[in-house]
């Protein structure tokens, strides 16, 4: 059983609000109260004495945080974080701790490398796996992800079949998967796009436009390295039509 015990108000509240969400069984005494039999770990607050349980010191500004731990500390999983990411233009961002999923995310793409930071900011040994689809997308996390280990994972099957009512739910479920498999720890990931993304980005470009206009190979290019989106590629192509 987990037990709150601490005499700050802030710490209070926000975890024993996480834990009522979550629908986890605890209970709560006073910082000089004997614990109650049954307890196994202890959530303080950062100025608390340390029981002589398994202990977490919470963050008044981030109870989720030390929830979570005190869960995977609960059930013996040993709390390592890992982080699983299903990259592409909303990629799917699933954070487990001792292998039990606490948080899920869906974010742009240009967002996702500060999420998976955030997630990871204060956790002892935390690994993030990327898996190796959306090839561009996923080597642009990487290498923005600094002082993380990174895994690259192989994804193949890691979407599962989407019964009713969960559309939308395909690449945080991936991303969950991504983040249970082991992969090839990886520092950078230096992808030349090939010559069947740049024609898709191209055909993107005339599907887009007013006027049935692909752009040239070489704005493709810039697109698929993330320097340019489609409509301002659009736009430097009528520029240089035009002599601009």
């Amino acid at each position: 059983m987990i037990v709150v015990a601490t005499a700050d108000f802030e710490v209070y509240h926000g975890v024993v609000d996480e834990l009522g969400d979550r629908d986890v069984p605890f209970t709560t005494v006073e910082p000089d109260e004997e614990l109650p039999d049954g307890a196994e770990v202890a959530i303080v607050g950062p100025e608390d004495e340390h029981p002589a349980i398994e202990t977490v010191r919470a963050n008044p500004g981030d109870p989720r945080r030390a929830v979570e731990e005190a869960v995977a500390l609960l059930r013996g999983d040993g709390g390592r974080t890992v982080v699983g990411v299903d990259p592409g233009e909303r990629p799917g961002i699933a954070v487990l701790v001792g292998g039990t999923v606490v948080a899920a995310f869906q974010v742009p793409a240009a967002d996702a490398p500060a999420v998976v930071a955030r997630e990871t900011e204060d956790a002892a040994d935390p690994l993030v796996r990327v898996g190796d689809g959306a090839r561009i997308k996923g080597a642009k996390i990487i290498d923005e992800l600094e002082d993380i280990p990174v895994e690259l994972v192989d994804e193949t099957g890691t979407t599962p079949y989407l019964g009713t009512g969960a559309r939308g739910m395909g690449d945080v479920l991936a991303a969950v998967n991504i983040a249970r498999i082991e992969g090839e720890r990886v520092s950078s990931r230096d992808i030349e796009p090939t010559a069947g993304e740049l024609q898709r980005i191209k055909d993107r470009s005339r599907a887009e436009s007013d006027d049935d206009r692909a752009i040239t190979e070489a704005l493709a290019r810039r697109v698929a390295n993330g320097d340019l989106t489609i409509a301002e590629a659009l736009r430097r192509h009528r520029q240089q039509e035009n002599g601009g």
